[in-house]
């Protein structure tokens, strides 16, 4: 019997299977929900397990622990997202073990910074500076200006160049940015918004 079976028949029998427990804590994905929707509580049998799941072990935390989970923090570190779930839902601040991976993810590190630290975040620049959905989010949301290191990927995208110019610039793009959106291949709709924009 596989673990996902055994958690199977302990829902379809509303209530703790003991003897499929040790099958169950086998696996981290159906031990984490055995432990929500079955027991309601920790289940110790089963965190070994978990523990080695970076999305699990940071899903166990927020709803089954409700609180930090230390022992699992260098595993939930090792990966930016649920690094930053975890800074974001569980400690509710600065996961300091994990800034070194999620500042070299420009999503992870767009949103750690405006939901987490509410501010800039110098470590995470970098990567943020290479993406044009983060770069033009990270300007409009967090530095609130204009940005020039990240300029060069926002002008990639016509969509996100022609919203730094509304919303960040408030006015023409630097010179390689405007030309760029005029002579974009792609989205033109946006090159004509842009001209009427600054007519």
């Amino acid at each position: 019997m596989t673990p996902e079976e055994a958690y199977d028949k302990a829902i379809n029998l509303g209530k703790r299977i003991p003897k499929l427990e040790p099958t169950i804590s086998k696996n981290a994905q159906y031990s984490y929900y055995y432990a929500y929707y079955v027991i309601k509580d920790r289940w110790e049998l089963a965190e070994p397990t978990i523990i080695q799941d970076a999305e699990y072990s940071y899903l166990y935390a927020r709803d089954i622990i409700k609180g930090r989970w230390e022992k699992a923090e260098p595993i939930i570190s090792k990966n930016a997202q649920y690094s930053y779930y975890y800074a974001q839902d569980v400690i509710k601040g600065k996961f300091i073990l994990a800034e070194p991976v999620i500042s070299k993810d420009a999503y992870y590190s767009y949103h750690y910074a405006k939901y987490v630290i509410k501010g800039r975040w110098e470590l995470g620049e970098p990567a943020i500076s290479q993406d044009a959905y983060s770069s033009y989010y990270y300007a409009k949301h967090v530095i609130k200006g204009r940005w020039e290191l990240a300029e060069l990927a926002i002008s990639q995208n016509a969509g996100y160049s022609y919203g730094y110019a509304i919303n960040v610039i408030k006015g023409k793009l630097p010179d390689f940015m405007h030309n760029a959106l005029l002579f974009s291949n792609d989205e033109y709709e946006y090159a004509k918004k842009y001209v009427k924009f600054i007519e």
